[in-house]
């Protein structure tokens, strides 16, 4: 055997492979291993409170209950693959629960639409009562507006308040944050003393704690610029404030072109998240401005439109191994029927089957669309009512538990195959 380079020869090509590897290594970590929230609920700073995501859940159970009466209406209801095996009449239903109640293992043998679609709304329901918002952003722009200066004034310290009381009595989700405005030449000074209320009033009524997992969402973000700036007013705000250094997080907003390509063609986000200085934790879709800066008219503004899929790409080709989420939008029609019942009165057994039907086929267009982004592998998105939480839950354990069986089979060969090289070598 005969070798010609020696150790001395490759010492300056390997030493610079070294730092080549290293500094690659730094900027793709790899994916995260802390939880991820599968989604992200933006409510008004106008009307949050401590108890909101509470509030949220009751209030998605109570749809659930009005729109669904069991397992199988449900399942039909969110288009669940299958329902059209389930039973039709109200006596069947009633015996095959009482089947899946007492064994559904056994019923999985026989009948495996049943038993998922049983599985599913349980695990629903189990969610809803225990957990119901994952993730609450309060926004004080989109679904905020433009208020006088004294009314955003007061909101951002009443929402902080807030925050610290749901800190003090354990009501708040696991994750949250505050969208402030966009860094626009208009909207910049509001944006930053809406922030710096908000921090500022938080942190000196909380013995200078952040609740876990805050974030500070920068909306629309097209320069690097931008971000810059934010990092720099989140170090000012904390040593203002005496708070760890870097504890204050942020994620960016994609929302038009240039947060996909700059002005020489260059994928933009990974700028945006150089500038950040390590503090960017997510980059968040915006489906609808995104579309309507395409100028794409409002009608086909949607969730699936090939540009929001050209743009989720370039997100995920752009941001894969750094370990940032990124999160998909909100499906933006509401479930809520037409009718709603006066002061002392019911609605009428047609009024009901009308909001049911309306609720359904909205069901069925967000279960669409969730799975639309978990096909694409974008595991978090957002919702924007109550009614939409049971499709999002639904859709989600749908999903893995349907994926459970193949990704067992693929880990189980990669790891006999891994200990099978191991054995040879």
């Amino acid at each position: 055997m005969h070798s010609t380079l020696t150790p001395q020869s490759i010492e300056t090509i390997v030493s610079r492979l070294r730092i080549a590897n290293s500094a690659f290594s730094k900027k793709y970590p790899g994916d995260s291993d802390k939880r991820q929230p599968v989604h992200t609920v933006y409510g008004g700073a106008q009307i949050f409170k401590a108890d909101t995501a509470s509030k949220l859940g009751a209030t998605a159970l109570n749809s659930l209950a009005e729109n669904a009466l069991n397992f199988v209406e449900f399942a039909r209801g969110i288009g669940l693959p299958g329902n059209e095996r389930l039973p039709k009449s109200n006596a069947q239903i009633s015996t095959l629960e009482k089947k899946l109640k007492k064994n559904s293992d056994a019923v999985r043998k026989t009948n495996e639409h049943a038993w998922l679609a049983y599985i599913i709304y349980e695990r629903v329901i189990e969610k809803l009562r225990r957990e119901p918002v994952e993730d609450f952003r309060i926004d004080f722009e989109d679904g905020y507006g433009n208020r006088p200066d004294a009314e955003e004034d007061g909101h951002a310290a009443s929402t902080a308040m807030e925050i610290v009381r749901g800190m003090n009595e354990n009501l708040l989700p696991p994750f949250i944050g505050i969208r402030i405005k966009p860094f626009t030449e208009e909207l910049k000074n509001r944006s930053i003393r809406t922030l710096d209320i908000f921090i500022s009033t938080l942190v000196n009524n909380s013995n200078k704690k952040l609740p876990d997992n805050f974030v500070v969402t920068l909306p629309k973000v097209v320069i690097p610029e931008q971000v810059t700036a934010l990092v720099e007013l989140l170090k000012i705000l904390e040593i203002k404030n005496s708070l760890p250094s870097a504890s204050l997080k942020l994620e960016i907003m994609v929302e038009t072109p240039q947060s996909i390509f700059n002005s020489i063609g260059e994928s933009a986000l990974p700028a945006f998240v150089a500038s950040s200085e390590g503090r960017c934790v997510a980059a968040h879709f915006g489906v609808y401005d995104y579309t309507a800066s395409n100028n794409i008219t409002a009608a086909f503004q949607s969730m699936v439109h090939p540009a929001c899929d050209f743009a989720r790409t370039v997100m995920k080709v752009s941001l894969a191994g750094t370990g940032i989420w990124i999160s998909d939008g909100a499906t933006n029609v509401m479930p809520v029927g037409p009718h709603r019942a006066e002061k002392g009165k019911k609605l009428s057994p047609k009024q009901r089957k009308e909001n049911r039907d309306v609720v359904h086929r909205v069901w069925k267009l967000n279960f669409e669309h969730v799975n639309h982004s978990l096909m694409n592998a974008y595991y978090q998105g957002w919702d924007l009512h109550p009614a939409q939480l049971p499709v999002r839950y639904a859709a989600v354990y749908a999903f893995f538990i349907q994926g459970l069986e193949s990704a067992s089979v693929r880990l189980k060969t990669f790891v006999e195959k891994a200990a099978q090289a191991t054995l040879i070598a």
